[in-house]
């Protein structure tokens, strides 16, 4: 089993801090692993701890659904005398649970963990509540670097079965059986569209707008059709309502919050490097894992370019970069990567080879101020090297590094 070291030194760093860490993310990609990592961590750290581990996906907790049963149960577990650690598995199905959480927090010596499948649950109340008082740590599948450690293959290889099977922790262990991992994708997929996001509506109290799964999984299989494009939502909508549906703007907006609370999509919105301003329209829509990708749109419909785009999106979402969209003039940067008020500039592609591409892509970069970093991420290998401080990578050594 991969210790996920980023996140795990997270935890650390945070340990016994008045904070409460809040670790969200889909389904599937790891979180309740690293709760329970994180928990034996601790009991060989500290062995009088006293720790409470509650799954509420378990069965036998289901009497705890109700936020003051919770908060009585944990109340008469507490120890005065040392340090109390309480881990919450999947916290989202109980409501009004930022009640019980925000009673915990004031007592002395409580250390408390989260993890949710649903962003939602950082817009409820629990925000509001707990505004200033929480940490959020934003957790995806598998890096590609995560999933070569897993695996013994070459790197080429690796990556080769990363782009057609994606990066859940649970896939690098299933050998590449094919029908293993569409069983097993089709259980993370189905889940989060009927736990997940009806838990959303049911915790909402929003009973008389139930969801619509078919719109749903138009809108999911539309949005993975298009990663890496520019879309409205006026365009959504009418290609929606091509089939025969009625649907408004502000329908369809709603189910893409959804989705991204769900956390199954991620927006990029767009940046005029000119006007020094975030752009309302034409954002892109990148997908949690190219493996799920495949799932809901088919291998046959496989554009690598844009495969390997998402790709570097969601490493540099990894890396804690801010990322944007840049629009220089009437060109495009695929991203420009903000982190501590430092920017750096990307293009991706999948193969400079032809002269025309690399004179497209090279283009724009050569327009910014010299000390920025500039960057073209690229599948092929005959490229690489510097042109005038734009430097040119492949992909597997860039994820790599």
């Amino acid at each position: 089993m991969i210790e996920r070291k980023e996140y795990f030194e997270n935890l650390k760093k945070w340990k016994n801090k008045q904070i409460i860490k809040v670790i969200t993310g889909i389904r599937r990609c790891g979180k309740s692993t690293l709760l329970n990592q994180f928990k034996d961590y601790i009991r060989k750290e500290e062995k009088d701890a006293n720790i409470i581990f509650i799954n509420f996906e378990e069965l036998e907790n289901e009497e705890l659904y109700n936020y003051k049963n919770l908060y009585s149960f944990i109340l008469k577990q507490l120890k005065k005398e040392q340090w109390n650690y309480v881990f919450f598995d999947e916290i989202q199905i109980v409501p009004a649970f930022e009640k019980a959480i925000d009673s915990l927090f004031i007592k002395d010596k409580v250390d408390i963990y989260i993890t949710g499948s649903n962003a939602y649950l950082l817009s409820t109340e629990l925000g509001t509540l707990l505004s200033g008082r929480y940490v959020e740590i934003k957790m995806l599948p598998f890096s590609f670097k995560e999933y070569y450690l897993s695996i013994n293959e070459e790197k080429e290889i690796a990556f080769d079965h990363y782009i057609m099977e994606g990066g859940f922790p649970f896939i690098s262990s299933l050998e590449h059986d094919n029908i293993l991992i569409l069983q097993s994708l089709d259980g993370v997929y189905n889940s989060v569209l009927v736990k997940d996001i009806a838990q959303r509506q049911k915790n909402k109290k929003n009973l008389n707008s139930p969801i619509d799964s078919t719109l749903l999984v138009a809108l999911c299989k539309y949005l993975a059709d298009v990663i890496g494009n520019h879309v409205t939502i006026k365009k959504i909508t009418d290609f929606l309502n091509s089939n025969s549906k009625s649907l408004s703007n502000h329908t369809v907006s709603d189910y893409i919050d959804y989705l991204i609370e769900a956390c199954i999509f991620y927006p990029a919105e767009r940046y005029n490097l000119r006007g020094k301003e975030i752009l309302k329209t034409n954002k892109k829509y990148y997908i949690v894992d190219v493996g799920l990708r495949n799932y809901l749109i088919g291998k046959d419909n496989l554009d690598i370019g844009f495969i390997i785009e998402n790709i570097v999106f969601l490493e540099l979402k990894r890396r804690h970069y801010k990322v944007y969209i840049g629009k220089l003039d009437d060109q495009e940067i695929d991203f420009i990567a903000e982190k501590m008020g430092k920017l750096e500039f990307i293009q991706v592609s999948a193969s400079l080879l032809n002269q025309d591409t690399f004179n497209r892509e090279i283009s724009p970069l050569k327009k910014l101020k010299s000390n920025y970093k500039k960057t073209i991420i690229t599948l092929d290998k005959y490229s690489l090297g510097n042109y005038d401080g734009i430097e040119v990578i492949n992909i597997i050594d860039w994820l790599l590094s």
